[in-house]
């Protein structure tokens, strides 16, 4: 078994998302114990050979013997690779290495909004990228409406038959109106809100889809189970818009306004 050794991967010590994947590649020896390092704990040797802004945006893999330094995708690549060596030409074939770069920068430029951080501590947050942000907002905006037409389904005894189109325009419309809100604010601040909006929307919708394989595997038809499910759903993550908003440090006009909108569309789908 092929083990990676004398580089260090300089991972952000403060995302979910980079421990585990990191912790990962130690524990199935792909790299040493020693060959992961934190940001915020770096050594000062390991400081010098890095850009620490590029290490920000893109996950850092430092050869310690030669001080050649591989940033984001190719870092995880060259892991992988190193005992894997068929998976080096497929993974950096053109059409596959650029959906990769792509998909790794999406989620490396919005990691601090789909798990946010401690931001009063944090030292290596990734800067902010307008065009990654708006493709997480469309990606997520898609895949919301498409799981909440899904679902309707199995609501048809309380609302209207829905279509992919009409929740499509709903969350879009919770997007515009929520922006309206916040228009006093930074650009960045309003986006930064609308990402971790969305998140909080994409695991909403991550959660239905549990809700409703769990019926499936377990035949469960009642319509009873679909409906306190989703307002069960809708608790929670009312619940997680207030904690995300407290690290944000907005009041609580968002999460008010975000609770109308909606109550308002429950209120009007129900009265057709």
């Amino acid at each position: 078994m092929k083990t990676l050794k004398n580089y260090k991967l300089i991972y952000d010590d403060q995302c979910p998302l980079c421990k585990t994947y990191s912790k990962t590649f130690v524990m199935t020896g792909l790299l040493t114990k020693e060959g992961r390092e934190g940001y915020q704990k770096m050594e000062e040797k390991t400081c010098l050979l890095i850009d620490k802004q590029r290490a920000c945006n893109e996950i850092a893999l430092v050869n310690m013997e030669t001080t050649e330094v591989i940033y984001g995708i190719d870092s995880i690549i060259y892991i992988i690779a190193f005992r894997f060596k068929l998976l080096n030409q497929i993974l950096h074939a053109k059409p596959i290495h650029y959906l990769l770069q792509k998909l790794y920068l999406c989620i490396s430029y919005n990691r601090k909004i789909i798990m946010p951080s401690n931001s009063k501590t944090d030292t290596c947050t990734p800067d902010f990228n307008i065009k990654y942000r708006i493709i997480y907002l469309i990606c997520t905006w898609l895949f919301t409406s498409f799981i909440l037409y899904k679902y309707s389904f199995h609501l048809e005894k309380w609302v209207p038959k829905s279509t992919f189109g009409r929740e499509f325009f709903i969350c879009g419309g919770q997007l515009i109106f929520q922006t309206l809100v916040l228009i006093k604010y930074s650009k960045e601040r309003i986006f930064n809100y609308l990402g971790n909006m969305m998140t909080i929307s994409f695991a909403g919708a991550i959660l239905l889809t549990i809700g409703i394989a769990f019926s499936k595997l377990c035949n469960i038809t009642n319509g009873n189970y679909f409906i306190t499910f989703f307002f069960t759903i809708v608790i929670l993550m009312l619940f997680e818009h207030i904690r995300r908003n407290k690290k944000l440090n907005l009041n609580y006009s968002p999460t008010i306004t975000w609770t109308i909108y909606r109550l308002l569309i429950v209120s009007i789908i129900g009265y057709e």
